[in-house]
């Protein structure tokens, strides 16, 4: 079932649009600022959870905004996947607007206002992904994402900031360019449009265009979205942690490499369709290709004494269990795969929070800096052990549901290889996330800490990281929300 032109479509991507203009226009008086942005969220969470129950109805939605050519048009539609990540982004937007509030002003950062506008236009970047109809208007939306998220990477405005920021730019517009960029303009040649499937067996390739050909586009698609952070193109996601804590949030569970794994996953399924993938024998090398990224950043992220850091590699690493579970091309896989874009963002962004509440409350960064903070943080350092739950894939907390069905995809395919590789993982995960709750709440705070009585963080900065801790775990117990849209997706 259809419904043509669905104006709530447009709605949703011109609230952050109208947001950042808002935000600009009142950059001298931060309530009214700060209070824009939160509206602007609220109003894009309420329109997307308003096509809700028309998606659990079957429908796919429509809006075009303009036709560039015969088969060529900047369209919008939200169907069953587009609501995994819009519903996650959206809401986590609101929560991120008022931690950011605590921790930009508790630290008096500079540039507050181009920092919210920017915010606000990465959203508006990433929603038109989520809803995107066509691979041109995911290009374009990516395209907006790389550049609105620049000046957040590059916020500190030092040689630090611009290293990190040039390397960010560089490597997203770089791979986007050389590869997406030349794999659509084939595709249209090819094809005559670049809409995608309507369902996820067929793809939209002619059956008689040669495996090479498809197997060439596919390999520019997968590598071209670096926002997905598969090595070996995955070093811009590193280096973007010189960033302030709420666009390292923003970066690694709202925005960016969400889009990175959603604009992947939807070329895969909505492109090449998993009957292509299947008889092309593209799946399984691809799960083995990704694992190579789930071990090796995972074994990384052991090595990394800084949080952030930790947390950057452990997000390189996590990312490619949603390709994972999709190459596995079973029923099982894919929806563990599809489910972990939500979790993973509800759980990532928790510990991205806390690390930010950490620095805003002891000015620590490093994880042995902070033996015995757990006692004077308890709200920070349960919430980060929740979370760490949900990393690791422990009930009962979300990541569960997704290291569930990612192995029982992995039976259903008959790969051992993979089953293994997420078991090592789960072991990995805990070796580099247990050390730092254990020493926390049970280790013993240096001398010089001793001295000092730290206690938590604003409350505009405890709250929110409770909260999505909260979800996380809520998600984990119920995970049908979520599931109902994943399930939908399979034919």
């Amino acid at each position: 079932m259809e419904t043509p032109q669905d104006i709530r479509l447009l709605a949703a991507i011109l609230a952050p649009l109208v947001g950042a203009g808002l935000v600009m226009a009142n950059g001298k008086r931060p309530n009214v600022r700060e209070a824009c942005s939160f509206l602007a969220a609220a109003a894009l969470f309420a329109v997307t959870v308003s096509l809700v129950p028309d998606i659990r109805a079957g429908k796919t939605l429509h809006f075009t905004v303009f036709v560039l050519l015969p088969g060529l048009s900047v369209t919008l539609r939200a169907d069953a996947l587009s609501m995994i990540f819009a519903v996650s982004a959206s809401f986590l937007w609101i929560v991120t607007v008022f931690y950011s509030a605590g921790y930009m002003r508790g630290l008096g950062e500079h540039a507050q206002t181009r920092f919210n506008t920017c915010f606000a236009l990465a959203l508006f970047g990433a929603i038109g992904c989520a809803f995107s109809d066509n691979l041109l208007t995911l290009y374009l939306f990516y395209e907006i994402v790389s550049v609105t998220t620049y000046p957040l990477v590059a916020h500190h405005q030092d040689e630090e900031g611009y290293e990190g920021g040039k390397k960010y730019l560089v490597y997203l517009t770089a791979t986007a360019k050389g590869l997406v960029l030349p794999a659509m303009v084939l595709i249209y040649v090819l094809v005559g449009n670049l809409d995608f499937a309507t369902n996820i067996r067929s793809g939209i390739l002619p059956p008689d265009v040669h495996r090479g050909i498809v197997t060439v586009l596919y390999i520019c698609c997968i590598l071209g979205f670096a926002k997905n952070g598969i090595m070996p193109l995955h070093h811009w996601l590193p280096g973007a942690m010189v960033a302030p804590t709420p666009v390292s949030a923003l970066l690694h569970a709202v925005a960016v490499v969400k889009v990175g794994v959603f604009s992947t996953v939807r070329v895969m399924l909505y492109v090449f369709g998993v009957d292509r993938m299947d008889a092309l024998n593209l799946g399984l090398p691809t799960a083995y290709f990704v694992s190579f990224t789930i071990l090796v950043a995972s074994i990384i992220a052991l090595s990394k004494d800084n949080l952030k850091a930790r947390l950057a590699y452990s997000t390189v690493s996590q990312l490619s269990y949603v390709i994972l579970g999709v190459a596995l091309l079973t029923p099982a896989g894919i929806e563990g795969g599809l489910v972990h874009i939500a979790n993973h963002a509800f759980s990532k962004i928790t510990l991205f929070f806390c690390a930010g509440a950490i620095y805003v409350a002891t000015h620590k960064k490093n994880i042995s800096e902070m033996s015995g903070l757990g006692r004077a943080m308890p709200f920070t350092f349960g919430a980060f052990a929740v979370a760490s739950l949900s990393m690791i894939g422990a009930p009962p907390v979300g990541g569960f549901v997704s290291k569930w069905y990612l192995l029982n995809g992995a039976f259903d395919a008959g790969s051992i290889g993979i089953i293994v590789v997420l078991l090592a993982s789960t072991v990995l995960n805990a070796a580099y996330f247990a050390p730092v709750v254990y020493d926390a709440f049970f280790g013993k705070p240096s001398a010089e800490d001793a001295k000092h009585h730290f206690k938590e963080a604003h409350p505009t900065m405890v709250i929110p990281l409770t909260v999505t801790a909260g979800i996380s775990v809520v998600i984990g117990f119920y995970p049908d929300f979520f599931m109902q849209f994943v399930k939908a997706v399979l034919p």
